[in-house]
């Protein structure tokens, strides 16, 4: 069993070797894990940061303080070439702004002309004398590409014929300055509504909303998302596309008899019925007028039948989905010889 003064010793050394672990970051920055950017244009980057309450030295908002970016390795000393932006130097390898009020701890950072050489990892550090420090564990990785991300649709709830729905789209907007437009391509009429919208993670996005009533036309039509944005003097676009799928009860229902001129007794027909529904169409059902009223006499979406003289007459089907019904019209079954005036086809609803 260990002496106690070895056991104090030993906890002294766990303690310290906690606090080497635990203590040493004195500046907490937060900003955003990542950021698409768009060659020559800004890139904006969220930016606020803290210090511990138990650094020996305090943040003094009285102090003019420098914010400092570093790509790639947090080593202030040790890199001097990886410092890319000092708030408080008049030329910088990147040029940029802080545009954040760094009195109140917001360090947020606007990067003008952006190319792909910035894509890396990036560290801030302020500096407010005689506070100096880098936050280490914290940094975001930016990603400039020469062409835009395509915008995100999405839609709120079921398409479904008869019922409003939204659809929107959403597109990043890296140079809040300069956000893009978004343009809808759409198979009806629409009026959109846009806005820049603050994320989560205090990034901007643009979003367009659309709403409208869908009918079964638009089921399987295509529609399109554009995102616009302007750089310089120039546009680079961007575009997502989808189709739409509307669920509707039963279309276009129609009944068919084979053959379709008259028919001797005991000659085989063959009566098909077909519609149009999404989803699509779970039961058909057959009717025959008998006495001016509609009496069931096959289910299926075919109904064949060896005619009797009583088999003479109008039919017409039915056709339904978990969204409703549709009928055909009525179509003659005409038996030759039969001797019966049979009334012509009339339409149902």
């Amino acid at each position: 069993m260990a002496c106690p003064e070895n056991m104090f010793f030993l906890i002294g050394l766990f303690m310290s070797g906690v606090l080497a672990c635990f203590g040493q970051r004195d500046l907490f920055a937060t900003m955003p894990d990542g950021l698409d950017g768009l060659t020559g244009s800004c890139m904006q980057i969220p930016c606020s940061f803290d210090i511990p309450d138990q650094n020996k030295y305090k943040f003094n908002s009285a102090i003019p303080t420098s914010g400092v970016w570093i790509k790639e390795n947090p080593d202030f000393g040790e890199l001097p070439d990886n410092v890319i932006f000092n708030s408080s130097e008049t030329v910088n390898r990147y040029q940029g702004k802080i545009t954040g009020n760094m009195s109140q701890k917001n360090c947020t950072t606007v990067f003008f002309n952006v190319t792909t050489s910035y894509t890396n990892k990036f560290f801030f550090r302020i500096e407010n004398q005689p506070f100096r420090k880098t936050d280490t564990e914290k940094s975001v990785d930016i990603v400039v590409r020469d062409l835009p991300s395509s915008p995100i649709i999405t839609v709120s709830g079921e398409v479904k014929e008869g019922t409003p729905v939204s659809l929107n789209c959403s597109a990043v907007a890296p140079c809040p300055e300069h956000p893009p437009e978004l343009t809808w391509t759409l198979p009806t009429q629409f009026t959109p509504k846009n806005q820049l919208q603050e994320n989560p993670d205090q990034t901007k996005s643009v979003l367009s909303t659309v709403t409208f009533t869908p009918s079964y036309l638009h089921h399987e039509k295509n529609i399109t998302c554009t995102a616009v944005y302007p750089v310089g003097a120039s546009n680079k676009t961007a575009e997502h596309n989808m189709m739409l799928h509307v669920s509707f009860s039963p279309k276009d229902t129609s009944a068919s008899i084979s053959p379709a001129d008259p028919v001797l007794v005991g000659s085989c027909v063959i009566l098909t019925c077909s519609s149009t529904a999404n989803p699509p169409v779970t039961s058909f059902t057959w009717f025959q007028i008998c006495g001016g009223k509609p009496t069931q006499v096959a289910s299926g979406q075919s109904y064949s039948l060896n005619v009797t003289v009583g088999d003479g007459g109008l039919y017409y089907c039915e056709a339904r989905n978990s969204h409703g019904c549709g009928k055909s019209r009525e179509v003659q079954l005409a038996i030759k010889g039969g001797g019966e005036h049979l009334d012509s086809p009339v339409g149902l609803t």
